[in-house]
């Protein structure tokens, strides 16, 4: 039975709230029965250009409904209208030709003015998505010849827009597959928005602080004051019943009677009052809301239901919200001037943005950064993130031209895999920098299947950071040990260090952690050599590390480092100085920065072993108090920047027969789901186009023997059983069975050790050689799909030797996933032993990825072993369990 065998209920799971172009927010959800009079009273209210470019003729409200119903089946007919508070503003439909199923025919209305905001690229994206889930495939439209705006919607959607022209109409037609350019276009379409949609927070005119008290020290006093001195470019506003003038600002008994536009409100009233200024707010149509009020989600059901009115409040009337439970939002352009937290530090000005997710962690921040001469181009504590997330920030600062390096302080991801989509293409350009809470839960949940049992959710937040390029630290302290680099330094130009030092202990220690964090020693060239031995001391030595001994002098130190840079077998150079002589310090530290400055791409990094901390003339210059503390953000930056090198290589089209695929995932729904037999797995995958032995059910001893002299002797027998998931573990699998009687006495033997648990086996030719590799893909409540790879065999839970990636995969990502585990070395040959086939593996690993977007209803696939041969790759043993999808809830993030 096919999907459009079916009554489909309502698709609550495509409900969204959504950025526009000019950064308000709008409510997308499929169409509803119950929509009929909202829509005649949205007809009624479109222009009669606007009726005319969508019906071709003038029509009644209620002839308009016969051709954009409200009532659709959601497989053949489906709609989608854009919601402003309660106001219907948008309504779009495909309708499916009866002729040709696959393709159908699409139309937009868009009310006047609404028009040239953008809702005209979204209805058409989540029409797209609607239209795939229901094995659509080509959109067509007919337009008016002079409906520009409708045009340039399909032309520009990153679809491959055929057009002809005929009599005053123009026909489009397009395939609705996901494309690398739709994608693209839709991730730049996102990230405008977002970037717009956080401009009234970050860069507003205006700014109203309501619930500020008279006396100092109260938070929204300090709010305020700190407005103020930080010398606000804009128009500063306070809202207090009592009082008319607070710190030299005007204040307004409410924030509707302040006379003109506000922008930003930032709320510092107690938790039951927060409704009602947000409904002022709304009334005085402003854009944006920090909430720095607590009492929310953070204590309990109650709280998060206040919260949920809050972002419902919100949402409708298209702002954005920071909060609630947080600090504020800082912003040093010259052109704001914005410290607005009650945070006692107003930053230096500089090319860093961070967002904390703890407010009270964010005051520490905010100090322990000045110390370090770190200048912060934005700053933003989300607190709760009812709406304003990572995801937001992410995107704005990709757009900021004042932000070079991202920081990230969080406790929770919001949607990791969106997390991971917008990281992934952000950090292409700027660094993120990640600190999170929270790692010591294992996460761990009871898995029947290999992959469940080893996705422990950290595990997984480790590989799907590294997928998205993110520099994760452990600490606070490394994030910014990486930050100070990052601001201050070009990216490592590879893993060759130099390292300069006057004693050989630190030399040492910073040698070690070169080793350890997988950094190389370059071999100085003869001519840096000689170079140096013409002015050092005759007991330094000078090979790497260039140890100048004790004596060394400032001018030492400065033509040093200038061989050390010249040498063009050096890529990065970590100066270390223990003070001997303390009135020297200053001068070393002038001549490194001298030379750092001029240092020809090449990155420079110093450790200043002083009590007396890094002197004044060092500060543009990355210093660490400890040179294996400079040696671990090196190597992070490293790793960012071989990974910001590495080209992304998209997956090619692969052969599947999608239709085989489909039919046994959907014979297998329709009886309920649940684990399939060894017969189905087979199928499944050779549909995929993922090798097996031929094999052969028995349901007793006679047909084992017959299967065996079948497949080819010698022969696998394996145990089949609904409660049979780890058969190695009792006994269930036998190998290297020879002769008629050893396929008959072992199934006899099976099946008395695992009575009615067995109900036949499952015969194979064993496979001779190869190297055994673990396939997996488990659907992770958070994460969504995520595949694994690693060491395969009876022990893989054991060694734990597996990587993670969510998935879809690129071949990029297929490359790096085989690499990560251990077993890698294996695949390479060792011990005389011919190199395994790896592009075979690689085209396995994208054929299981292709499979999971196929076929979203696997919920657990392993396949331990996957044999990777000499020449190929063959699956000796798989297990698929396979559910109806039944979809969450919306949540109220936004959908880029």
């Amino acid at each position: 039975m096919t999907i459009a065998e079916h009554e489909v209920a309502y698709p609550v799971h495509l409900e969204a709230d959504v950025v526009l172009r000019n950064g308000r927010t709008l409510r997308i959800r499929p169409v509803r029965a119950d929509d009929q009079e909202r829509l005649r009273a949205f007809f009624m209210t479109l222009s009669p250009e606007t009726l005319h470019a969508r019906f071709f003729a003038m029509c009644t409200a209620d002839q308009a409904l016969l051709y954009a119903p409200a009532s659709v089946d959601y497989v053949h007919e489906f709609g989608v209208v854009g919601e402003v508070g309660d106001r219907i503003v948008a309504v779009a439909h495909y309708f499916a030709s009866p002729r040709h199923p696959s393709v159908a025919e699409v139309a937009f209305a868009i009310a006047d003015d609404q028009q040239g905001c953008g809702i005209g690229t979204l209805l058409l994206e989540k029409l797209a998505a609607a239209g795939r889930m229901n094995h659509i495939e080509r959109f067509e439209a007919e337009l008016l010849a002079e409906n520009a705006r409708m045009l340039d919607v399909f032309l520009s959607s990153g679809f491959d827009v055929l057009r002809r022209s005929d009599e005053g109409t123009i026909h489009v037609s397009f395939a609705i597959g996901s494309t690398p350019a739709s994608r693209s276009h839709t991730a730049s379409r996102a990230q405008h928005a977002a970037h717009e949609s956080m401009k009234p927070i970050f860069a507003p005119h205006s700014i109203a602080v309501v619930g500020v008290g008279r006396r100092s020290g109260q938070l929204g006093h300090e709010i305020l004051s700190n407005l103020r001195r930080s010398g606000f470019n804009g128009e500063l506003f306070a809202v207090n019943p009592h009082a008319k003038e607070i710190d030299g600002v005007r204040s307004y008994p409410s924030l509707t009677e302040i006379p003109v536009a506000v922008d930003l409100a930032i709320l510092v009233v107690p938790a039951h009052e927060v409704e009602r200024v947000i409904d002022d707010c709304v009334t005085k149509g402003v854009r944006g809301v920090v909430v720095i009020t607590a009492g929310f989600a953070e204590t309990g059901q109650a709280g998060r239901d206040a919260e949920r009115r809050l972002l419902d409040k919100v949402r409708a009337a298209g702002m954005r919200m920071v909060g609630p439970n947080c600090m504020g939002v800082i912003n040093t352009d010259p052109a704001v001037r914005m410290h607005g937290t009650f945070a006692a530090t107003y930053p230096p000005a500089g090319n860093v943005a961070m967002s904390s997710q703890s407010g009270a962690l964010g005051v520490a921040i905010l100090d322990y950064a000045r110390s370090l001469n770190i200048g912060f181009s934005t700053f933003l504590s989300v607190g709760n993130k009812a709406d304003v997330s990572g995801n937001d920030l992410i995107q704005y600062w990709a757009e900021d031209q004042r932000t070079d390096v991202i920081l990230l302080y969080l406790e929770s991801f919001g949607n990791p895999r969106k997390f991971a989509e917008i990281a992934r293409r952000v950090g292409k350009s700027k660094p993120i920098v990640l600190v999170k809470a929270g790692r010591s839960a294992s996460g761990a949940r009871a898995a029947a299947s290999h992959t469940g049992a080893l996705a422990s959710s950290d595990v997984i937040v480790a590989d799907l950071l590294r997928q998205a390029g993110v520099i994760r630290t452990d600490t606070l302290e490394e994030l910014f040990d990486v930050a100070s680099l990052l601001a201050n330094q070009p990216l490592p130009r590879g893993r060759r260090v130099a390292i300069l030092t006057n004693a050989g202990g630190p030399g040492i220690l910073a040698a070690d952690a070169c080793e350890a964090h997988g950094l190389t020693l370059a071999p100085l060239g003869d001519a840096t050599v000689e170079r140096l031995r013409s002015f050092l001391p005759a007991a330094a030595s000078v090979g790497n590390p260039v140890d100048m001994i004790a004596s060394a002098s400032p001018e030492h130190y400065r033509r040093s480092l200038e061989a050390l840079i010249d040498d063009d077998s050096i890529d990065d150079v970590l100066v270390i100085y223990i003070p001997v002589q303390p009135t020297d310090a200053p001068e070393v530290a002038g001549a490194i920065r001298d030379i750092a400055a001029h240092a020809d791409g090449k990155t420079i990094l110093a450790t200043f072993m002083s009590a007396h901390g890094v002197p004044e003339p060092l500060a543009p210059v990355p210093s660490f108090a400890f040179p294996e503390r400079a040696v671990g953000a090196l190597a992070r930056a490293a790793n960012y920047a071989e990974w910001r090198r590495r080209p992304e290589k998209e997956s090619a089209p692969l052969t599947v027969d999608e239709r085989k695929l489909r039919n046994v995932v959907e014979n297998a729904i329709e009886r309920g789901g649940g684990w399939l037999d060894p017969a189905e797995v087979d199928r499944l995958l050779n549909a995929a186009g993922i090798k097996t032995p031929r094999g052969v059910i028995a349901i007793d001893a006679v047909e084992a023997v017959a299967a065996a002299m079948c497949v080819g002797q010698p022969v696998a027998l394996k145990a089949i059983g609904p409660n049979l998931l780890h058969k190695s573990d009792r006994g269930g699998v036998r190998l290297g069975l020879e002769t008629e009687c050893d396929a008959r006495d072992a199934f006899l033997e099976m099946k008395s050790r695992l009575g009615d648990d067995m109900t036949a086996a499952y015969v194979q030719p064993m496979i001779p050689g190869g190297i055994e590799v673990m396939l997996g893909a488990t659907d992770d409540p958070t994460f969504g799909h995520v595949m694994a790879f690693g060491a395969g065999g009876t022990l893989v839970e054991l060694l734990a030797d597996v990587a993670f990636r969510i998935h879809p995969l690129t071949e990029t990502d297929a490359d790096d996933i085989i690499q990560q585990p251990r077993v890698a070395k294996l695949l390479t040959g060792v011990r005389g032993a011919a190199p395994s086939d790896v592009p075979a593996l690689r085209e396995a690993i994208l054929r299981l990825s292709a499979l999971i977007t196929i076929c979203p209803e696997i919920r657990d696939l392993d396949i331990n072993p996957l044999k990777v041969l000499e020449h190929g790759a063959i699956a000796l043993d798989a297990r698929i369990r396979v559910e109806r999808i039944v979809p969450a809830p919306p949540s109220r993030r936004i959908a880029y």
